[in-house]
């Protein structure tokens, strides 16, 4: 049965066992496998009636997937016996262990989950904002824009296609370089792909962190004739004049790129509620929150534990890193309860379903010293394979609704 949420103006009292702020994959998970320790009196602070299955958005952009089976009603996807409050964090003290909520009134906890995720920064290039959602700009970073993409790609048949990827921690950091793929595999078979020139600026020293996987990107981008521009970053848009601004940061140089088709990403950044609390890591420009990257339990309130996209991790934010961090999450909060050491540590592991082409993936599979963590040892993830790309399309899915978000997998 669907979780309902408590009405706006419900009074909010009492002190609750658990706070969990963020209904996404993490917050979800983490409040389904508390349920399932029998952990009683959880708070879910999630301000949205839907919920979305993000990895999807790529195959939207991209022609293969609709942007409906990537959502559900948030209410469906609450563990039973979780409170739902259906409003947003506005601030949080965690001395008073208080969180203020939109609409008034707080809400008192003994321990607190930070799950909120992150924010997308339009206004972080100059005229991104403006320019996104019109004309030829487009990102599947949002909902409302994935299908756009689409239509563009399909619309193309010459000029100039630009890919942008942020210099800031993103959620999954391949998403920007997959619909690259998939538009010029799109191109290539409908044979206009050599009247399009392709641009991809990349703020990183090379194409993926880890170098195996990089080389094999290198040999992706050359068989589609895709100018890769290390170490850059777009730092303006001119929509009207369907230009960009691209900055090398090696020796400072800017160039002037004219664009036919603009599929941008923003820069990302804690939600600005969390860079202003006592939670936020001053080591994170963008105010992350602070955890033990083993642990993942803040570093300065043994009662507060930060997974997913908030928390400043040396990891990549991705749906996969969620999976492994929730069940030590979960472990060592219930710990903390029981006033025992921590037992479950986190190693980093993350994994980034690399789309080659409408058919084809790689899938990155590391830890935090980058190392190699196959989860199929007998198949070489090194080569693009046929049915990696159909277990993202149609097994992944299934496995987060009724696996990953019920606190069995």
């Amino acid at each position: 049965m669907a979780a309902t949420p408590s009405p706006a103006d419900a009074p909010i009292s009492g002190r609750h066992r658990v706070a969990v702020i963020g209904g996404g994959s993490a917050g979800i998970s983490v409040a389904a496998r508390l349920r399932r320790a029998g952990v009683n009196d959880i708070t879910l602070i999630e301000p949205s009636d839907t919920h979305w299955y993000q990895p999807l958005w790529t195959l939207v952009g991209g022609g293969q997937a609709t942007l409906g089976t990537s959502r559900r009603p948030e209410g469906s996807v609450i563990p039973d016996g979780v409170r739902w409050i259906r409003r947003r964090a506005l601030a949080i003290d965690p001395q008073a262990r208080t969180v203020t909520l939109s609409g008034g009134g707080e809400l008192a906890y003994e321990h607190l989950v930070m799950a909120p995720g992150l924010q997308l920064d339009w206004g972080g290039v100059p005229g991104l904002g403006e320019a996104v959602g019109h004309d030829r700009v487009s990102s599947n970073y949002a909902p409302e824009y994935a299908p756009r993409t689409w239509e563009l790609i399909k619309q193309m048949r010459s000029g100039t296609a630009v890919f942008t990827h942020p210099a800031t921690p993103l959620k999954c950091g391949g998403a920007p370089q997959k619909i690259a793929y998939l538009a010029a595999d799109h191109w290539r078979r409908r044979k206009v792909l050599d009247d399009i020139r392709i641009v991809f600026v990349i703020p990183d020293p090379a194409m993926f962190k880890v170098p195996a996987w990089s080389q094999v990107l290198e040999k992706v981008a050359d068989r589609y004739g895709i100018e890769v521009r290390l170490r850059s970053e777009m730092t303006a848009v001119d929509g009207d004049a369907r230009e960009l601004t691209v900055t090398d940061h090696v020796d400072g140089t800017k160039e002037i790129l004219g664009y036919d088709f603009l599929h941008a990403v923003p820069p990302q950044s804690a939600p600005d509620w969390v860079k202003a609390s006592p939670l936020a890591d001053p080591a994170s420009p963008q105010g992350f929150v602070a955890a033990d990257k083993h642990t993942l339990q803040h570093p300065s309130y043994d009662n507060v534990f930060a997974l997913g996209d908030v928390a400043n991790l040396p990891t990549s934010k991705t749906g996969a890193a969620v999976r492994k961090q929730a069940p030590v999450v979960a472990a060592n909060l219930l710990d903390v309860m029981n006033g025992r050491s921590l037992s479950r540590r986190y190693d980093g592991y993350t994994s980034c379903p690399l789309v080659t082409a409408r058919d084809r993936m790689l899938l990155a599979e590391f830890d935090y010293d980058l190392n190699p963590t196959p989860s199929f040892p007998l198949i070489n993830t090194f080569k693009e394979r046929r049915d990696m790309w159909v277990f993202k399309r149609y097994v992944l899915p299934p496995v987060y609704w009724h696996g990953m978000l019920t606190g069995r997998l």
